[in-house]
């Protein structure tokens, strides 16, 4: 029989004096009170109570055994109402696991306000770059992309979605005098790549009239992170491509400008992870939902996502590229023969987009412009995409 139960009935027993009483308050018989009583006797070998037609008593052994049963029994309640609490109440260490750079670049503001929501829970965050084992690692949730997940029994739940950006500075596009027109282009830039083993050699490209366009760029730095990429291009060392949850606040504000706007690479999907979906702990089920509440209330600029709505509507970015939906609208014009050079109107809007950003394009005799004046904080205001 079941030990603990067997426990709880003797105590019963010994509390109200009867067998009959303890059968009632337990909503059981006689019959199996008794055996309960007796199969504790018997596991013990010896008698806890005194029996006789009239009364009932404790024996030396059966009162040393219900003071230690009752603690244990008060010990075990508490052990589960403290369980109990703790998956209806935010409350212990909450293990979570991230990409290096996304964790970087997002995660903070999502800790801080959580953690201001819900003191009583320590974040405990792990950043890499592998591939993850959820549960033998005994990770709690995480935000991860679907490739790294190695535990195939994770609940995966998509978070938000990056796109791959072809950006430059705007002194490199200056310094080599036109912006690629096409994926091919780039074989004569230099280019900022990921490591082989990441992505591949290739880039495969999906041009504005379906087709897939295969390019092996011309690397002239490798780095298997993703911020060195960016601070190498920041410093004007070529063109890279990089998700747009980097960059988005680089490309607002002309740090960075946006290449090839008619051809796309394959999205990011950043997902939510968690082992179960059963019994989850309050502390995993309030991360999460304060997770999608964060990214979905986020302006999209800061998630760098301003050129692509997560239902494939595009909407133009702070550069005044266009995303697909754009694109039906307004025709990408014929690509052009390899040796064919840029034509005036495609140089002037080169020209006013660099000068824009203060910068003269070489080989040009117009005047110098004067320097882009930034605002200031106070002026400052937070870009909102339409």
């Amino acid at each position: 029989m079941d030990h603990l139960q067997s426990m709880r009935v003797f105590v019963k027993v010994a509390d109200l004096g009867s067998f009959a009483k303890a059968a009632s308050m337990m909503d059981m018989s006689n019959a199996v009170v008794t055996r309960h009583v007796a199969d504790l006797e018997s596991r013990l070998g010896t008698r806890l109570l005194n029996r006789t037609t009239r009364s009932l008593s404790l024996t030396e052994s059966g009162q040393v055994y219900l003071e230690r049963a009752r603690q244990i029994l008060d010990e075990l309640e508490d052990v589960e109402q403290m369980v109990v609490a703790r998956n209806h109440e935010p409350v212990g260490t909450l293990r979570i696991v991230a990409p290096v750079v996304f964790g970087l670049h997002n995660l903070a503001p999502v800790l801080h306000s959580y953690a201001q929501r819900f003191p009583q829970v320590i974040p405990n965050v792990t950043l890499v770059d592998r591939e993850v084992d959820m549960v033998e690692e005994g990770f709690d949730v995480g935000v991860v992309i679907a490739r790294n997940v190695r535990s195939a029994s994770v609940v995966m739940r998509r978070l938000t979605t990056g796109c791959i950006t072809v950006c430059a500075t705007p002194e490199y596009i200056a310094k080599h005098g036109a912006a690629p027109q096409r994926p091919e282009d780039l074989l004569e830039h230099h280019c900022l790549s990921l490591p082989a083993d990441y992505w591949g050699d290739e880039r495969v490209f999906t041009g504005p009239d379906g087709q897939e366009v295969r390019v092996r760029p011309t690397n002239v730095m490798i780095a298997n992170n993703t911020e060195m990429l960016r601070q190498l291009a920041l410093l004007g060392n070529g063109i890279a491509l990089l998700p747009s949850y980097l960059i988005g606040r680089d490309m607002a504000e002309g740090r960075l400008m946006r290449l090839l706007p008619q051809y796309h690479l394959p999205r990011v999907d950043i997902n939510i992870a968690y082992p179960s979906r059963h019994y989850l702990p309050a502390k995993v089920r309030t991360f999460i939902d304060h997770l999608v509440e964060h990214f979905s209330q986020t302006p999209n600029s800061m998630l760098g996502e301003q050129w692509s709505g997560v239902d494939g509507a595009h909407t133009k970015a702070a550069d005044g590229s266009m995303g697909p939906a754009d694109a039906a609208a307004h025709p990408a014009p014929a690509p052009r023969h390899p040796e064919q050079k840029c034509g005036e109107g495609e140089l002037n809007q080169l020209d006013e987009q660099l000068r824009a950003n203060g910068i003269e394009r070489k080989g040009t005799r117009r005047a110098p412009v004067a320097p882009r004046r930034y605002p200031s904080n106070a002026e400052r205001r937070t870009y909102e995409p339409a």
